[in-house]
């Protein structure tokens, strides 16, 4: 099972990302399991892959390229994760973010089920 995670940078409840992980893999074994994040130092990002690893679950990171593309590179890196294709969209918006809102939309276009989680 491929699980997209996103978020907002300033996400800080660790809780609410373990529950909603936790729920969507149900009965299937970690090492089926591949969380897909964004690999930004803070927020959800940061508290997916941390969760992944304590567990030692597949991580796979999708880095944004800001030197070569500007502010264009949260967007595009999140088009290519959607891309890249899950199962599911694990969505923690705080404060209207943007960049999470709009992957959630990406994946939702995708035909990814999103399940969105706001603080």
């Amino acid at each position: 099972m491929r699980i997209l995670v996103t978020g907002s940078r300033d996400w800080d409840d660790a809780a609410a990302i373990d529950e909603a992980i936790k729920d969507a893999t149900q009965g299937i074994s970690w090492h089926k399991v591949t969380i897909v994040v964004g690999d930004c130092p803070t927020g959800a990002d940061r508290l997916a892959d941390q969760w992944a690893l304590e567990r030692e679950v597949d991580v796979e990171r999708h880095r944004a390229a800001w030197n070569t593309y500007g502010r264009a590179a949260g967007p595009i890196r999140n088009l290519q994760m959607v891309n890249c294709g899950a199962d599911l969209c694990l969505a923690f918006i705080r404060n209207g973010s943007r960049g999470a809102s709009g992957c959630a939309d990406y994946a939702e276009a995708k035909g990814i089920l999103v399940r969105r989680f706001t603080a």
